[in-house]
């Protein structure tokens, strides 16, 4: 048998073996280096997972080189190495794509917990240094905001409120979103085009230009796009659905690519790419044309601009339609387009439709007007191209080419490609493709754009690469987007190639071998790149690495030392030279030495790479294997023999040295041979001696010697002495078992249990014990009978009588086997049958057992019997009752068993039952606990309880299950509930610290649990805590001074938030404090009416108010006393004197008080009789305002109305507007000139009309005439009216003009006060302005007459109604019924109304028509009257003047009586003249009269208003301030009294016309202010004006904004329309009316000013009238944010030229850019033409 090997050393032994070749040591460490790069070659690239799956974008900070994430739901911060910076979630919230924001859930049926997918991600470089994230979702129809890039959790602007031009993105996850961010003029703005999206606002255009600057003002927020901004204008959005793939900038341009149907020809989708100029806010430049990739790949998926061969493209990963669908198929290519070549195809497309009509020289169509709006292609005159590069107002868009740009495939692949990327190499250029199914591909694109695909990488299992592919800022990894992972791909693993052969077979562009340095790198990084063969590129033709071809010998012993031979092959001349200078194809080269480091490892050999090196760089490399037969031998320590001849390796087996030698000779014989030599037997394994059975018994007791037969082969060439057997060694196959029988065995009968072979006895004595038999030696040697058994525990130790309970015995000696101890034990006296699942031998049984009481006894077979100490007891359970009776059907009810002697058996032998099902024990002792399972049914069911097997049921008491409880309501929105009844119960909530956020509240009732969302429908809100301010604020400490019979008050905020008065509880010391109100901000308690006792230690009870658990103490309270305190000594001297002085004061006053008694009695009783009489005229007159107030009321509904409205045609409302007051406005002239001059005058105005449309002229001449002197206010506002007329045709280039007059405005008024520009009507501007808004609205009154135009028109008809039904003055135009205070009739007249019947002549047919009028009308007031109701609702230019008509009085067949306001009959008084009225005719209501022409026109005294002969008219009133009381009024005391009565009493009149009006003024105001449909695009375009010049001057005041708007729009356009409803209707005004309107225009103004609305007993009445109406009109207001003589005009405004033309001239003399247009020159030739002025021509 072979000796045991000896033990391996601790540390490894090392020795050198020296064979050294032509190189230095250094190779070795170049061995080194090269292993770890081994290993570094299955590394994996980084590669990281995210929430919100699929990601959807990828963005790179080109700075920090850190990424962002928009994914669903989700916003994440990555560093360069995807290491998690900062993560926000963004969703899901509550939206729904068919609601407007804020979502209201009462208000959106179809409201949702909606993801939020994001839609873009976009890097905002600010003007001043900022940088922002731009992040924009689906939620909330596509609103964005903007984030820190430090942390994207840190929202820096949101979009709150968002309004329609604020909605950016597709609110739908499947249509497209692309973007671009542009930086115009410091100005930063977003281009942005989006797909259509079917719900939510359908009038999104595709492409839109976002502002991305904040402002004040709510039109120019961020990412808002208004009128200014351009966007694309679309006949048909649903038609034009573009499927946006990328948006990019380059040069001057921006570039989207989409694709869509092709609308107009072929009706396939195709791919477009459209262009436009960067500060093209117009849109006039934007061109797109069709893309074409051979093969039929139209569809494109992901796209990116880049440089190839220096030059600009456009790569497109495209894919094939599937049919004429928009679905791509799996077919795709990567096609190139040349951006340079993109653009002369736009570029043709422009110049054609510009010039040629579309078409081309072959007459055949290549350009088109697209998006069906209203333009096309012209024929212009050509220009050159730099002239117009983004189109004008002039130019046609949006252009089409119908000529796509081609271009052939430069790769294609069957798997869909989606996303594109390149980078440049060298020169060379490298795209980097993803495909659907996640795999990364390389491809090296030649200078033909051929490509070749070198290397696929996978990336993501069966994900879609997202489109953005992104490079680091190294260029050397590409960040791959995947389904959920963000993946660093290295774009080339050159590092990885360790020798020449793998750094060429790899093919990859980027990598080459650089020769002399041995490595695989990258062009630049090789130092001597730019010499020929010292950098081999596998793309260059016939490169070959140099190569070792053979060595010899290729396998050595390592103990041997012999010469290695090899040959060297290469190739290429140069390389020559690096071979030690040899000059031959094939080199034999001889090594003379070798240096190995060889080291005792693991293996038996070891390869060692042999290397050609120049100096310290390898040029080619090979291997050398050594081994080592000794380590052959230890690799198999229990057959080594075999294990050495039987090795690959030439080895042989020295048996009697027990050592593996390469030798073939060992110091001693019997050498065995390796199975490869072929030397003389023995060979092979089977010739090594070796053990191989057992053939005794493998049980080996411990501590004696045993025997042991083994069988072998091959063993006599030992001699017997020799071979040893040791255990501690497998010296054969079979296994020993060693084993000790006191292990385990701790009694007799345990060991009497073991098997027989094992020869176990328990062998007594002193020390008994379990031991093998032959060890037995002691007396009385072995014991053939075991001990009496020994009971130590039974559990439990009591049980029901009927038994069945589990009785378990733990002791010892308890029998060898079930069948010793079976019929042998009793419990109590009573036989127990053991169970033999529970038994185990000689220590524990089971059984079951009944009886009464006493020990446990165990017999086992003949042997004594074994008592127990402790004794089992028979007990008998008794179940009394259950609390609670009853509980629902989902079961949670804990219940209470109570009854005696519970405790018997164990808990485990304890089961309840409700019915049928099981009720889950909780505890167990004087009662049991348990708690119900759920019930299929309701009812009433027994409990029981199993003791065991004996069951027990409660007598006389059933558990009833009940319908589960249903919460129907939650009051208030309020840590254990009270039950109030059946049907109620209170609940109290719990408290929560301030920081603690409330996740739901809900009610549980046992096993039923009730959200509290779902019983109100909204969830329960907690609120802060109510603020209770101390009684005394300044001075806490200090009792509150409260006198008996009042309240107190408390001071506070939010107390009702989240509280009523009767949960409110307030306690005045002992007492309670009675809460009488409690309000937002104050409580009002009723305290005792005797101070009640303190409860602490202060003498003075405090007040505390409890609310909930809150409990405040507020302070003391102390009532002051009904009785004075005790006066001391002095103040009682001091007071008696004061008193005595106070005596003799009183004396003298009571002397001169008799004196004065008689005379103040007289007085007195005069006071009172004047009071009284005040007094009765007060009551009397207010009594008759009332009953007429409610009379009006009801008569005004059913008379106002009537026929059509009378609108004002554009032509009349327009001269009424521009020229107010005035007769016969240039509107309706003709040029007044001689015929012989007439060709030359309007040829001058021709060419001034030229003039004005240059806009440098227009404004120099507006400043010019404005910085005259004589230049009035009046000729300012004529001027601004003849340059509307001039200019209505152009009304784009008067916008235009007047923004930029508005502009200088702005900045003259921000140096003083901006305030106050356009307060009034000062230059000319602000009259442009105004009649441009009247032009920009009129078509809103015309079209929206039921909007604003009818409920103005029933206004004005209301208030000629309502002052027509009192008296008014004829001469003053004072009215009993009026609204203006300078303006009421405050006289009392007596006056009754009177039915005349009025004979009307239609045709020859004569009607008798019924007119309301008064008896004090004048007859002028009756006729005007008449003409109102026989003209009713026509237009008032319609009708013949009252003058021209006479009214006749007839009575009877004779009686005519022509009546007028002045003749013979007329009343004289003095100096006073009374005009006639139907009263002074006494006229009633049986007469008849009739109009009749009349020739002579008779002039009314109230409009000439002259003194006639020396005397003065009146009609109602005297106009004196000392009106003359009539003689035969004289007599009357009450008369003169009341002539003398305060006027101010009749002020209830003002209140009667209110009231009246009140309906049809909030009607006006309504329809005005409305905020329920958009504002006209003027509005809204010229308040975005303002928001801008707010801006640009750095104006962030929103009121200044404010006023300029309102000043702008409801001053100038609704004011004036408001006051003057003859611009807009074709009505009269009279002075009485026009009064009324005044005091509602000034209500509107006061409505739309920003200050508060104070007023006092000092304001105006007019302002006191609405001044609780106002507040309300001014939330209206906050949420409210043609043919024309043109020729007349002009010659209207030379007037003015013509009068300031030195001082035009010289300003157009001396601006430079006046200059180059020669501006004055052509004045002078229009001079010249209108008026033959003489010139310097």
């Amino acid at each position: 048998m072979p000796a045991v090997s000896p033990p391996l050393l601790p540390i490894a032994t090392c020795w050198w073996c020296l064979v050294i070749l032509l190189l230095p040591a250094q190779a070795l460490t170049q061995l080194d280096a090269n292993t770890e790069k081994a290993s570094l070659a299955g590394q994996a690239f980084p590669q990281l997972s995210l929430d919100g799956s699929p990601l959807n974008h990828l963005l790179l900070d080109p700075r920090s080189g850190q990424l962002y994430v928009g994914a669903v739901n989700h916003l994440h911060h990555l560093s360069s190495d995807l290491q998690v910076l900062s993560s926000s979630q963004t969703g899901p919230k509550l939206d729904s794509p068919e609601c407007l924001p804020p979502i209201v859930s009462k208000d959106c049926p179809s409201a949702r917990l909606t993801p939020n997918t994001n839609k873009i991600l976009l890097l905002e470089e600010g003007v001043a240094g900022g940088r922002r994230l731009i992040v924009c979702g689906t939620l909330f129809q596509g609103i964005c905001d903007k984030r820190s890039l430090g942390n994207v959790s840190e929202i820096l602007y949101q979009t709150s409120n968002p309004v329609d031009t604020q909605y950016v993105a597709a609110n739908d996850p499947r249509v497209s979103t692309v973007g671009v961010v542009l930086n115009q003029n410091g100005v930063g703005l977003m281009l942005v085009g989006r797909g259509y999206t079917s719900k939510g606002p359908s009038d999104i255009p595709p492409i839109t230009t976002r502002r991305l600057a904040s402002s004040s003002s709510p039109a120019r927020q961020a990412f808002s796009q208004d009128e200014e901004l351009g966007k694309l204008v679309v006949g048909s959005y649903s038609e034009y659905n573009n499927y946006f793939i990328s948006a990019f900038s380059h040069s001057d341009h921006v570039y989207f690519l989409f694709s869509r149907r092709d609308v107009w020809h072929r009706k396939e989708y195709r791919t477009y790419v459209s262009r436009l100029c960067a500060g093209d806010r117009s849109f006039y430049s934007y061109v797109e044309v069709p893309l074409e990739c051979s093969g039929g790949y139209n569809l494109a998926q992901g796209a990116t601009l880049a440089e190839h061969q220096g030059q600009p493209a456009l790569f497109v990963a495209m894919a094939a339609g599937q049919a004429s669908t928009p679905s791509a198929t799996d077919r795709s290519a990567l096609c190139v387009y040349g951006i340079s070549e993109l653009d002369e195809a736009l570029q043709r497309a422009q110049e054609l439709c510009y010039t040629e009509g579309g078409r081309g020289g072959d007459g055949k169509e290549e350009a088109y007007i697209e998006y069906e709006v209203s333009s096309k292609c012209l024929r212009l005159p050509k220009v050159p191209r730099y002239i117009y590069p983004c189109g004008g107002e002039h130019t046609p868009s949006p252009i089409a080419s119908a000529v796509a740009l081609s271009a052939n495939p430069s790769l294609t692949r069957d798997v869909q490609l989606t996303a594109v990327t390149t980078v440049t190499e060298a020169g060379h250029t490298i795209a980097l493709l993803g495909d659907k199914k996640g795999w990364l591909h390389k491809v090296f694109l030649q200078p033909n754009r051929t490509g070749m695909l070198y290397q696929s990488v996978l990336v993501d299992q069966n994900s879609p690469v997202n489109a953005d592919l992104l490079l680091d800022q190294s260029k050397q990894n590409v960040y791959v987007l995947t389904y959920s992972k963000v993946s660093m791909v290295p774009v080339s693993e050159c590092e990885l190639q360790t020798d020449c052969q793998s750094c060429l077979s790899v093919r990859d562009p980027y990598c080459g071998w650089c020769v002399l340095e041995g490595r695989c790198l990258r062009r630049q990084d090789c130092h001597l790149e730019s010499q020929a063969n010292h950098w081999l590129w596998s793309y260059q033709p016939a490169s070959q690495c140099v190569t070792v071809q053979s060595l010899k010998p290729a396998n050595q012993s390592r103990e041997e030392q012999t010469p290695v031979g090899g040959t060297i092959e290469y190739h290429k001349p140069g390389v020559v030279l690096l071979v030690c200078g040899l000059n031959r194809r094939h080199v034999s080269v001889r090594f003379v030495h070798l240096i190995i480091l060889w080291c005792i490892l693991s293996t038996d050999h070891m390869s060692l790479r042999v290397s050609v090196m120049f100096r310290d760089v390898t040029i080619s490399t090979s291997n050398i294997t050594f081994y080592d037969c000794k380590a052959v031998g230890r690799l198999n320590s229990t057959s080594p023999c075999m294990a050495c001849v039987g090795s690959v390796w030439p080895c042989n087996w020295c048996a009697l040295d027990e050592l593996c030698t390469h030798n073939s000779n060992c110091p001693k014989e019997h050498i065995i041979s390796n199975s490869l030599v072929q030397l003389q037997a023995p060979q092979g394994p089977d010739s090594c001696p070796s053990v191989w059975a057992l053939q005794s018994s493998p049980l080996v007791p411990v501590g004696f010697l045993s025997p042991l037969a083994l069988m072998g082969r091959n063993l006599d060439m030992f001699q017997v002495n020799l071979c040893v057997c040791i255990l501690t060694s497998v010296c054969v196959s079979s296994t020993v078992q060693l084993y000790d029988c006191a292990v385990g065995q701790s009694d007799c009968s345990q060991c009497r249990a073991v098997s027989s072979e094992y020869g176990c006895v328990w062998c007594g004595g002193e020390s008994p014990g379990c031991v093998y038999n032959l060890s037995c030696t002691s007396p009385p040697g072995p014991v053939q009978t075991c001990p009496a058994p020994q009971i130590t525990q039974i559990q439990p130790v009591s049980g029901p009588v009927e038994g069945g309970v589990l009785v378990t015995i733990h002791g010892s000696n308890l029998g060898m086997h079930y069948q010793d101890i079976q019929g042998g034990v009793t419990v109590a006296g009573v036989s127990c049958q053991p169970q033999p699942q529970g038994y185990i031998i000689s220590t524990r049984l089971h059984l079951w057992g009944s009886g009464t009481e006493g020990p446990v006894i165990v017999t086992v077979g003949d042997s004594e019997p074994g008592q127990s100490l402790q004794t089992f007891t028979y007990q008998d359970p008794q179940l009394s009752s259950i609390i609670p009776d009853k509980g629902p059907v989902s079961g949670g009810t804990t219940l209470t068993i109570h009854g005696t002697q519970l405790l018997t058996g164990q808990r485990k032998d304890l089961t309840a039952y409700v019915g049928q099902q099981p009720c889950h024990m909780l505890v167990s002792g004087t009662h049991l606990l348990c708690r119900t399972s759920p019930s299929n049914q309701t009812g009433e069911v027994s409990v029981s309880v199993l003791f065991g097997k004996a069951e027990r049921i409660v007598p006389g008491k059933r558990f009833c299950y009940m319908e589960d409880p249903v919460i129907t309501d939650a009051f208030p929105k309020q840590e254990r509930c009270s039950v109030v009844s059946p049907t109620e119960m209170t609940c109290v909530t719990p408290g929560v610290t301030s920081h603690s956020k409330v996740m739901g509240v809900g009610f549980e009732l046992d096993n039923v649990k009730v959200a509290f969302k779902s019983v109100t429908g909204k969830p329960f809100s907690y609120f802060p805590n109510p603020v209770l301010y101390a009684l005394n604020r300044d001075a806490p400490e200090t009792p509150y001074r409260f006198k008996p019979g009042g309240v107190i008050a408390v001071e506070g905020k939010d107390l009702t938030r989240a509280m009523t008065r009767g949960e409110v509880v307030a306690r005045l010391g002992d007492q309670r404090c009675e809460v009488k109100t409690l309000d937002s901000t104050h409580l009002y308690c009723e305290p005792p009416e005797t101070q009640p006792e303190s409860l602490g230690d202060n003498q003075l009870p405090s007040l505390r108010v409890i609310m909930g658990k809150l409990d405040v103490d507020l302070g003391l309270v102390q009532y002051d006393a009904d009785g004075l305190p005790p006066v001391p000594l002095a103040a009682q001297v001091g007071l008696a004197v004061g008193a005595a002085v106070v005596v003799l004061v009183v004396l003298v006053i009571i002397l001169m008080y008799r004196r004065k008694s008689k005379q103040a009695l007289r007085d007195y009783k005069k006071v009172l009789v004047q009071l009284e009489t005040l007094e009765i005229n007060v009551g009397d007159q207010c009594r008759k305002e009332f009953t007429d107030l409610m009379t009006e009321m009801m008569d005004l509904s059913s008379d106002v109305g009537g026929p059509g409205i009378p609108l004002l045609d554009y032509k009349t409302y327009a001269e009424r507007v521009f020229f107010p007051g005035q007769r016969g406005a240039p509107l309706s002239q003709n040029l007044d000139l001689p015929e012989s001059r007439r060709q030359t005058v309007e040829q001058g105005l021709g060419q001034l009309n030229n003039l004005l449309n240059n806009r440098l002229f227009l404004i120099r001449f507006i400043h010019t005439l404005e910085a005259q002197q004589n230049f009035s206010q009046r000729d300012r506002g004529h001027v601004a009216s003849l340059l509307t007329m001039a200019l209505h045709d152009k009304l784009e280039y008067f916008t235009d003009v007047m923004k930029t007059l508005l502009g200088d405005l702005t900045q003259q008024y921000v140096a003083k006060n901006p305030k106050l520009m356009l307060r009034r009507t000062e230059t000319v501007v602000e009259k442009m302005l105004t009649n441009w808004m009247s032009i920009c609205l009129y078509s809103f009154l015309k079209v929206c007459l039921s909007v604003a135009g009818e409920p103005l028109y029933m206004l004005y008809r209301a208030i000629k109604y309502q002052v027509d039904k009192g008296p008014v003055d004829a001469v003053t135009g004072k009215a009993k019924r009026t609204l203006n205070d300078s303006h009421l009739l405050r006289e009392d007249i007596d006056y009754c109304s009177i039915t005349l019947t009025v004979l009307v002549k239609n045709g020859v047919e004569v009607q008798p028509c019924p007119v309301k009028v008064l008896d004090t009308d004048t007859i002028t007031q009756v006729k005007d009257k008449i003409l109102d109701q026989i003209y009713k609702g026509a237009p008032f230019s319609q009708r013949p003047a009252a003058d021209s008509l006479d009214l006749e009085w007839r009575s009877g067949q004779a009686g005519h009586l022509t009546l007028s306001d002045d003749d013979v009959t007329a009343i004289v008084q003095g100096r006073w003249k009374k005009l006639n009225t139907l009263q002074h005719y006494k006229v009633t209501h049986t007469h008849t009269h009739t109009l009749n022409n009349t020739l002579q026109h008779y002039k009314t005294p109230m409009l000439e208003g002259e003194e006639e002969e020396g005397l003065r008219l009146w009609h109602l009133v005297k106009s004196s301030e000392d009106p003359e009381i009539p003689k035969h009024r004289k007599s009357s005391m009450r008369e003169r009294e009341r002539a003398k009565a305060i006027p101010e009493i009749y002020l209830t009149r003002l209140l009667s016309m209110k009231g009246t009006l009140q309906k049809f003024v909030d009607d006006v105001f309504v329809a005005i202010l409305s905020t329920k449909r958009p504002p006209p695009i003027a509005v809204r375009f010229f308040f975005d004006f303002l928001d801008d010049m707010a801006e640009k001057h750095g104006i962030d005041d929103p009121e200044t904004v404010h006023i300029w708007k309102t000043n702008s729009l409801p001053l100038r356009f609704w004011v004036n329309i408001l006051k003057n409803p003859q611009f807009v209707f074709d009505v009269q005004v009279t002075d009485s009316v026009d009064a009324v309107l005044s005091v509602i225009a000034q209500t509107f103004i006061d409505s739309c000013t920003t200050s508060e609305h104070k007023v006092g007993r000092d304001s105006p009445v007019n302002k006191l009238l609405y001044a609780r109406e106002i507040p309300r009109y001014k939330q209206l207001v906050e949420s409210f944010a043609s043919e024309m003589n043109s020729l007349v005009a002009l010659h209207e405004l030379y007037k003015y030229i013509n009068k300031y033309y030195d001082q035009i001239i010289m300003s157009l003399e001396e601006d430079a850019a006046g200059q180059k247009m020669q501006l004055a020159y052509r004045l002078q030739q229009v001079a010249a033409l209108v008026e033959n002025k003489v010139t310097d021509l």
